[in-house]
């Protein structure tokens, strides 16, 4: 038999031509599917409208018009209709589904662009080998196609999923398509869970192609902050997520034995990836930073991918001298495509300032050309001071007018004109603090009547401490252990572990990053179990305590009581879903695959586990919060998530909404309201720290463990707020959850205030409670999981 392509002809058989198509191998049976594999977005409508009765969709929309098509625009306001006919409570949850859409498709599109620029050298049959410890390797994978992969090619037909399904949600935005705000809504939350799906994905496939960590415990450390760049020798600093790039500028420093000569800093989860694999490298700042990094003049090239760059991105190193390669064509600012070009021309090119920076689309060609770039930059630029001298310094101080123009432009409303006073007047500390604070928008500068380059004066009064800015941070250690789950499911579920707090997004805090640090730091000194992804990982890492320790030098990442975990890049937060799926799987022995609101059910009930997203600024951090959401994981947004517009608040006083069934007899209960919110925005760190620790809260605790969460809610209450949580007596359940160091004077205070019952010889609630302790209860929101439907 010959062989010709994909055609065969048999001798004696010339006239028959067979054709064999692409040949599927069957999927090994590991698991029964479940009723929802690939689910479509009307597939798990009925679960979504579960948690919409729950917590009911709340908008502040930004203004009262629809104007996204030539019928307006349509004045929305007073219960008034488009042209269209739609509502404005229909208009925000469209407006959220497209927050949603760019979010979940820029975490899909790295993915799929990661394999586009890698197959061509590696092939797609590289294997998933995540080692002996990690039997589910791909949680969302399962759980949501169940597809179980064992190579990046079992991802091409997730991808395929993913792509098709984010097509038929954006053809939803249309107009004339849908006009119910709860259906806008459960399709945003189809979209999040796309978005998680995306992650995991794109963290898998780079983990496969780079080798990356497998979720190993003790991460080595690498320094984080400005003070952490050599400026003596030549630096490349890379911005945004696509890491192939900067991994062709790791190998040509390796193969070069350059890798002391030329440093490599980053922004972002570039950075974060590069240090998952190359310890030389170093993070100067999450995204919060980047137009004080650049402006700050420490590159000699700049090498930017995708995803939270700044569309100003080349004027503001034009401003330092800095050239600028692209390597993504999904942001190309203008530059010519050099890509297949000579190298050594480009190089030279650049260095003569022909060009202010050019394309190179190929990441393979990136690292021969940013790092000769950078040697022979350094020497022509290490000339120049980027940093304002003294005398521009207080000329610009002098000019400033205290006109406020800048403060009424500052998003987190600085009195930059005062602290340019003090300045003068000597006194340096109101701007230095302001450069922690600021939020690095540039909109100052605009408004400024006298054209004070404000941000190079934060930087200028800024710059001992920036030298000395030198944290510690782990490399990103990936996805949670099999292992590790094994021993951590009892505690979480019973709750004697009192949760899984997950900080997640970008910087854009209301006080600088030393919230991050404190939230971290506080939720970790108690027990929680704290995972941290992207720019909140790389935030936290700068601040260090009395005895110079960071918070990952003073916690263990192990995953298990009281550690702190850099999972890796944002990406890489799908791991963090991961493992409350994993606790299903492996501690309670749920059926995972195609199974998602089964599993969901599980988490809402059962993992006490809170996501907080203090700086959220991009749309992707609108997609990663609502597919926590449909996870059943509560999350909190600081005063600038509101800006999304939508929460979904759950109303403790309407009992009718904390209904669910017990599983060993269908039977309907009343239960305390926990979680109470799905999606809620706090407005200060002191009200976010004892929020967190109430949405850890589940219906399913044991006593010791709802005495545990009980305990660090009260605390943290008392500690932040200096009251007793208001609402705290919902979680009582019987005298067994009461804090035991005051029990009797809870108690107390349940009779005094809340008209309770207690049997003082016995010290036993009698009446009160909404429910009581049941140690075998077995809640549940699905019908589908009561006796009679089974």
């Amino acid at each position: 038999m010959e062989e010709i392509g994909g055609k065969f002809k048999i001798e004696g058989w010339e006239n028959v031509q067979i054709n064999i198509g692409k040949v599927e191998e069957e999927e090994e049976e590991w698991e029964p599917m479940g009723p929802y594999p690939m689910p479509k977005m009307a597939d798990l409508r009925n679960w979504d409208y579960k948690l919409l009765n729950r917590y009911k969709p709340f908008y502040a929309p930004l203004c009262d018009v629809c104007a996204l098509c030539t019928y307006g625009k349509c004045d929305l306001s007073g219960n008034k209709y488009g042209a269209c006919g739609i509502r404005m409570d229909a208009m925000q949850g469209r407006i959220v589904l497209l927050a949603c859409l760019v979010g979940a498709s820029a975490h899909m599109a790295h993915g799929r662009h990661m394999i586009h620029d890698l197959e061509h050298r590696w092939g797609v049959d590289v294997p998933l080998d995540l080692g002996t410890e990690i039997n589910v390797p791909a949680p969302l994978t399962q759980l949501i196609t169940g597809i179980k992969p064992k190579s990046i090619r079992d991802f091409l037909p997730v991808l395929d999923y993913i792509e098709e399904n984010i097509v038929q949600l954006a053809d939803a935005l249309h107009t004339g398509q849908e006009g119910s705000a709860d259906d806008f809504e459960s399709k945003a939350l189809q979209m999040g869970m796309l978005d998680s799906l995306g992650k995991e994905v794109a963290d898998m496939v780079q983990i496969a192609y780079y080798n990356m960590p497998h979720g190993e415990s003790n991460q080595p450390f690498f320094e984080v902050g400005m003070g952490s760049i050599d400026t003596n020798k030549p630096t490349i600093i890379v911005i945004g997520h696509n890491a192939p790039p900067s991994f062709d500028i790791v190998d040509y420093l390796t193969e070069k034995g350059l890798e002391d000569e030329v440093e490599l800093g980053g922004i972002c989860c570039t950075s974060i990836d590069i240090t998952r694999k190359y310890q030389k490298a170093k993070i100067a700042s999450g995204l919060g930073r980047q137009l004080r990094v650049i402006r700050a003049g420490f590159a000699d090239v700049i090498v930017i991918d995708e995803q939270c760059i700044r569309a100003d991105i080349l004027k503001q190193a034009k401003i330092v001298g800095s050239p600028v390669i692209c390597t993504n064509d999904k942001a190309m600012h203008g530059l010519v495509d050099r890509t297949g070009d000579d190298q050594d021309e480009i190089i030279d090119d650049l260095v003569e300032g022909r060009v202010p920076g050019v394309v190179i689309l190929d990441p393979f060609q990136v690292g021969k050309v940013a790092v000769e770039v950078a040697r022979k930059m350094h020497p022509k630029r290490a000339k120049k001071e980027y940093i304002l001298s003294d005398e521009a310094f207080k000329e610009y101080l002098e000019s400033c007018t205290m006109c406020g123009s800048c403060t009424f432009a500052c998003p987190q409303g600085l009195r930059i004109g005062g602290a340019n006073k003090k300045a003068l007047e000597g006194d340096l500390e109101p701007l230095i603090k302001m450069f922690d604070q600021c939020v690095g928008c540039g909109r100052c500068e605009q408004v400024c009547k006298k054209h004070i380059p404000i941000v190079d004066v934060m930087v200028k009064a800024a710059r001992p401490v920036i030298e000395k800015e030198k944290g510690k941070m782990r490399a990103g250690r990936g996805p949670v252990r099999d292992t590790e789950i094994r021993q951590v499911g009892a505690p979480l579920v019973l709750g004697t572990i009192p949760g899984i707090i997950a900080p997640i997004g970008c910087g854009n805090y209301p006080n600088g990053t030393k919230d991050v640090y404190t939230i971290v730091d506080e939720f970790a000194s108690r027990g929680y179990i704290v995972t941290l992804t992207g720019c909140m990982a790389i935030d936290c890492g700068f601040h260090l305590d009395d005895e110079g320790k960071s918070v990952y030098e003073k916690y263990p990442d192990d995953f298990d009581k009281g550690c702190v975990l850099n999972i890796g890049s944002c990406v890489a937060n799908a791991h963090i879903h991961g493992a409350a799926i994993k606790v299903a799987s492996i501690f309670a022995r749920r059926q995972i695959r195609g199974n998602y609101d089964e599993i969901a059910d599980y988490i809402i009930n059962r993992v006490g586990a809170c996501g907080v997203a203090w700086g959220a600024m991009s749309q992707k951090a609108a997609s990663i919060a609502t597919g926590f959401n449909r996870l059943g994981v509560p999350a909190v947004v600081g005063p600038h998530g509101v800006k999304y517009r939508r929460a979904f608040l759950g109303r403790r006083d309407l009992p009718e909404r904390w209904k669910v069934y017990d599983t060993r007899n269908g039977e309907e209960l009343y239960c305390e309201p926990c979680p109470e919110h799905l999606l809620v925005a706090a407005e200060t760190i002191e009200e976010c720290l004892p929020l967190m620790a109430k949405l850890c809260f589940r219906v399913a605790d044991t006593s010791p463990g709802r005495m545990i969460k009980l305990t660090h809610y009260i605390d943290l209450s008392m500690k932040y707020l200096k009251i007793m949580p208001p609402d705290w007596h919902l979680y009582v359940r019987s005298e067994t959850d009461l804090p035991l160091a005051k029990k009797e004077y809870y108690l107390q205070l349940l009779e005094e205030e809340q008209d309770w019952k207690i049997d003082w010889k016995t010290k036993k609630i009698i009446s009160g409670p909404v429910k009581g302790v049941d140690p075998s209860f077995n809640p549940t929101l699905l019908e589908r999981l009561l006796p009679e439907k089974r």
